[in-house]
């Protein structure tokens, strides 16, 4: 039976000297069990940098843990010379517990190196820290925020001098020297009066310049927005100043949720922060029916990611991320197509869990599709690939977890350029007497009858990650040639590389080793399951295909029900 005075990683804490005293007296009033979870393990510092519950210990988010993480990230700058610091770090938060205390720390262990950092004087979105990363030519970035998780978690994000969060082979150099880091009690996060010159407040002049951006991503920009309504809401988050000045600056009427303009890290008036979840437009659809609203646009914290709700007949239906991805995606490639604007060689992005109506909205307007795995960096990458070869020119990307990117100024999800399109477009296909929803069933006319949806187990503590690895494990070794109804004609997994169809094995090439799976089935779906990689989740992905939206739902789910023996 664990007991907390016998582990030593807990002792090396309380006994400390360097501990915060906040977080001492947190220890002091925890359980053995609390105790176990806050230290059992090192909190994983990963491909999207880290992410966990706030909180004393080693396998939480504090001032410690975001100290250590630091370390590591200066002593990789300093690996790239004076120049790079220099040229310093952007950073920027969000509006949780927290986050201007260790976006400030990371500031502060950051100077100790002698590296130059330009803070943002209050919370900002996470697109407009990659664009202020270019935008300064700073050599790289952070952002302090936990994205759509719940109101306990934060988090710490870490970009490229190209403004995309950093890829695996550079986050392994910087996972080295955070390993190295024995002690993160120890780590002074004092400085002197030369060093504390090393940190520049930002503010006005940079968001002024993301705006001039965002608004010239506008395809019809004059197009008669005088009879469409918005309803936002920023879920008491960043998005809140942003969105509202690029709809007033270019003439959309935006109906703010009040109770939830608010910087509130506790998210008082909304049931959830996460634009995936349907009781989180709760009160926003109160305002839309009050107002008789088309659209309801709702960001989550950190604004990277978008989520709308539409009207038809008065009944408002929140759309999945693959359906709201589609939508943006058939009107920008239609627009650009219509007024000769569609490059030479157009490509777009999405994810190897992305639904596969997108793609073949691309195909039909002779556009490229590229899979990523999933993590907007890699769709990043892509871009600063082809922004060197000229190979392919980029016209959009977006993943299934309701993120976007229509200009790549920015190189990670952008709610805010997403809420501006999809106003826009909203407005056209208004003119022409359709809804947002009528055009979704267009599609589905066109290109086929497709249900996207996503079933997560939550899993937490140490025994509910042995659990995910336990799935993965099985589910792996198991060889699945049927999943219900239907024949497994091709499996792909993407940690071990291999493809097998029937007997035939070969290498799946093109992607970095990753704990994914996917099943492709013979009546044309197929299944995905990986963890997550910010939250203690196992995700199951479905893309089902059918001759109806009703066939496409049922076969969904009976492929849900057949899947749930290899979870139990």
């Amino acid at each position: 039976m664990y007991n907390k005075e016998k582990d030593q990683e807990y002792l090396r804490w309380v006994n400390s000297p360097n501990l915060d005293e906040k977080l001492r007296k947190e220890l002091d009033a925890m359980s053995d069990t609390e105790v176990h979870d806050s230290f059992y393990t090192q909190i994983e510092f990963g491909t999207a940098g880290m992410r966990g519950l706030l909180g004393p210990g080693t396998n939480r988010i504090n001032v410690h843990t975001i100290a250590k993480a630091n370390v590591g990230f200066a002593k990789y700058i300093c690996d790239n010379g004076e120049e790079a610091k220099k040229r310093g770090v952007a950073i920027a938060y969000d509006n949780r517990h927290m986050s201007y205390e260790f976006a400030m720390v990371s500031a502060k262990v950051l100077a100790s190196y002698g590296i130059a950092s330009y803070v943002f004087e209050s919370l900002r979105p996470t697109p407009e820290l990659s664009f202020a990363t270019r935008h300064l030519n700073c050599f790289g970035g952070i952002v302090v925020t936990a994205s759509h998780n719940p109101r306990e978690y934060n988090g710490y994000k870490l970009y490229d001098e190209r403004g995309c969060q950093l890829i695996p082979s550079l986050v392994e150099k910087v996972i080295n020297y955070v390993n190295e880091v024995t002690d993160e009690l120890s780590i002074n996060m004092d400085i002197t009066k030369e060093q504390e010159s090393l940190i520049t407040v930002i503010g006005r002049d940079v968001d002024e310049a993301y705006y001039e951006a965002v608004l010239g991503i506008q395809l019809q920009p004059e197009i008669d927005k005088s009879d469409v309504k918005i309803v936002f809401t920023p879920q008491h988050g960043t998005a809140n100043i942003p969105v509202q000045e690029v709809f007033k600056r270019s003439g959309y009427n935006c109906i703010p949720v009040v109770e939830q303009c608010s910087p509130d890290p506790d998210f008082s008036n909304t049931k959830t922060p996460n634009p995936e979840e349907s009781s989180s437009y709760d009160l926003a659809i109160e305002y839309a029916k009050r107002d008789k609203a088309d659209i309801v646009l709702s960001c989550d914290p950190d604004a990277d990611r978008m989520g709308v709700v539409v009207d038809q007949d008065g009944e408002y239906i929140l759309l999945t991320g693959n359906q709201s991805g589609a939508l943006l995606l058939d009107y920008v490639l239609s627009q650009l197509d219509a007024q000769g604007k569609m490059p030479a060689h157009p490509v777009m992005f999405n994810t190897v869990v992305t639904g596969d109506l997108g793609e073949k909205v691309a195909n039909s307007y002779n556009v490229e599709c590229e899979k990523t795995l999933t993590g907007f960096k890699f769709i990043g990458e892509k871009i600063a690939k082809y922004e060197v070869t000229n190979e392919k020119q980029y016209v959009f990307g977006y993943e299934e977890s309701y993120g976007s990117l229509i200009k790549p100024f920015v190189r990670d999800k952008d709610a805010i350029q997403a809420c501006l399109m999809l106003a826009e477009a909203t407005a056209y296909y208004k003119k022409q007497g359709k809804t947002l929803f009528d055009v979704l069933q267009d599609l589905y006319t066109k290109h086929g009858h497709y249900e996207e949806s996503q079933v997560s187990l939550t899993l937490a503590g140490s025994e509910g990650a042995q659990k995910i690895k336990d799935i993965l494990k099985n589910l792996r070794e198991s060889k699945l040639d049927q999943i219900g109804d239907y024949k497994v004609v091709r499996f792909e997994d993407y940690k071990d590389a291999i493809v097998r169809e029937g007997d035939k094995e070969s290498k799946l090439e093109g992607f970095v080793p990753s704990d994914v799976l996917k099943y492709f089935l013979d009546d044309g779906s197929w299944i995905a399951i990986r963890p997550s990689g910010t939250e203690p989740k196992c995700k199951f992905y479905y893309c089902v295909k059918g001759s109806s939206n009703e066939n496409a739902h049922v076969k969904g789910n009976a492929l849900k029900k057949a899947m749930e023996k290899y979870t139990a």
